[in-house]
């Protein structure tokens, strides 16, 4: 799918000279990524405290197994 895309040449020049990209293409797609990436990252990390754990399950015994 084209897309044509008004970016501020300096920003884009800069992410394709730090990101060692060839093409400005290649640093949109990796900043893409790594966009998403934190936006995934951000939504598991409001699981943290949600979860209910069985009050006698003990964690430990199931290391214990030889």
């Amino acid at each position: 799918m084209a897309t044509n895309l008004q970016i501020d040449d300096t920003l884009i020049t800069q992410a394709v000279k730090l990101g060692n990209h060839r093409t400005k293409k290649a640093a949109v797609t990796q900043a893409l990524t790594d966009y998403i990436h934190h936006l995934e990252q951000e939504n598991i990390l409001s699981l943290f405290g949600s979860m209910e754990y069985e009050p006698g399950f003990d964690h430990k015994k199931q290391r214990a197994r030889a």
